[in-house]
């Protein structure tokens, strides 16, 4: 909160008129990127003020390409009216194209949670998280942090939302899916055929 210091008439309402114009001075844009997939684009916006060691990771993957011929390759069906779910991708966890795991910022921390719309970072044990993202489609507030669970409850890494194309995330979470491929939970889970992000770039603020 601004405190202005009383002092003299005219020199208190300078310091109101210059607190009004900094008041009036625009946040800087959050960064935004959009991934061209065979289904159509979808645009992100990252919430950098909030989760910034997890966006500047992201921005990391574009700007070297990396998400370029990548793919989205799972799709969690979680309820199927209203639909809810979520979908996954990145390089697979490729080493070519993987970054070292980066800091676990927590939805406690960052006040961010995985409603309809949100990215996250896909992770084993916290401080994992490297290359694979993941979109949800409907609330899935079981997936922020809880400390009041037992076990890993840690939640994931949300870093922004969808502001454009959820009709294509919604697209790809009802894609075909093959009945035997993917491990444990993952099994039915995996799109066949995938669904290719032919470009990830950052669009100009």
């Amino acid at each position: 909160m601004m405190i202005v210091t009383k002092r003299a008439v005219l020199a208190g309402a300078g310091a109101l008129a210059a607190t009004a114009a900094v008041a009036q001075t625009p946040a800087p844009a959050l960064p935004r990127v959009v991934l061209r997939t065979a289904l159509g684009d979808i645009t992100l916006e990252l919430a950098a003020d909030k989760a910034p060691i997890t966006c500047a990771n992201f921005l990391r993957y574009v700007a070297a390409k990396h998400f370029d011929g990548a793919v989205f390759y799972r799709a969690m069906k979680l309820v199927p009216d209203p639909l809810i779910g979520l979908v996954q991708g990145g390089v697979k966890n490729d080493p070519a194209k993987s970054y070292p795991p980066i800091a676990h910022e927590s939805t406690k921390l960052t006040g961010l949670s995985h409603k309809d719309g949100t990215v996250s970072m896909a992770r084993y044990a916290p401080g994992t998280a490297t290359s694979e993202f993941f979109i949800c489609i409907g609330d899935i507030v079981s997936l922020d942090a809880d400390p009041s669970q037992s076990g890993d409850n840690a939640g994931f890494a949300a870093f922004g939302r969808v502001v454009g194309g959820m009709d294509v995330a919604r697209a790809i979470l009802t894609a075909p899916v093959s009945p035997t491929a993917g491990e444990g939970v993952m099994k039915g889970q995996m799109l066949e055929p995938e669904v290719t992000i032919l470009k990830a770039e950052r669009m100009a603020a």
